[in-house]
């Protein structure tokens, strides 16, 4: 006999494939992090707050900061951002696990454009002060269009990129604080793998840039087929 899922059993199980994919994606966001500020100088490409703050703290005066490098992420972030923006809005009637398998694509495509200038530029060990905004403007261009898209599907506590909200409500709703512990799973996922993603960039940079690059590459690319299989068991 063959089982035939429910529709309710459907969207759970596409749901849950699609949380594994944001996964990913959460963990590819911590070898980003961890590249971009030791790096490349201190600057975020994934994590908006962080940037603005440090914007801020150069335009202030403060030491080991550019305001250059932090305003070319902030503005590539945007323009990213715009891209993904127009996807949502053009193809609105599209699936979350469609949307989710293109925007990886092009999250993987732009990662590894940015895995191959630094291969180019040289800058396997020591990146060169021209390439050092090539991969600024690559992976914040990567990082805002995959946010504009995520923020889109709205996955509760699985944002890839922000924890502040979710260790905020792990924390509030809690037991301890008289709650019931909703999606504490999922929360503490959340924050295990972009914890374990930026740790793991910060080791793989001993072997040069290059190695967090691939290995974010590899994630995006992983998320789409994650993705890709979803959108098959919706159809």
């Amino acid at each position: 006999m063959t089982a035939h899922l429910t529709p309710m059993q459907t969207v759970a199980a596409n749901t849950g494939t699609l949380t594994i994919a944001l996964f990913a994606l959460t963990f590819s966001t911590g070898l980003i992090d961890a590249l971009s500020f030791i790096a490349i100088g201190h600057v975020f490409t994934a994590n908006m707050t962080g940037n603005i703050v440090f914007l801020a703290f150069a335009v202030g005066g403060a030491q080991g900061l550019s305001a250059a490098r932090s305003a070319a992420s902030l503005v590539a972030f945007m323009a990213g951002a715009i891209c993904g923006g127009i996807i949502n809005v053009r193809h609105s009637g599209w699936t979350q696990a469609r949307l989710l398998k293109h925007a990886s694509a092009i999250e993987a495509a732009l990662l590894l454009v940015a895995t191959s200038f630094a291969v180019i530029t040289g800058s396997k060990h020591e990146i060169t002060p021209n390439a050092v905004y090539g991969l600024i403007v690559l992976t914040a261009v990567a990082m805002g269009f995959r946010n504009a898209v995520v923020r889109k599907l709205a996955v509760p506590d699985v944002t890839t990129t922000v924890l502040t909200l979710t260790v905020t409500g792990f924390a509030s709703d809690s037991s301890l604080a008289g709650g019931t512990n909703p999606r504490w799973k999922t929360r503490l996922a959340s924050i295990v793998t972009m914890f374990a993603g930026a740790a793991t960039g910060a080791m793989l940079l001993r072997y040069g840039v290059v190695a967090p690059l691939a290995a974010s590459s590899f994630l995006a690319a992983l998320a789409y087929m994650v993705a890709r299989r979803s959108e098959s068991v919706t159809d």
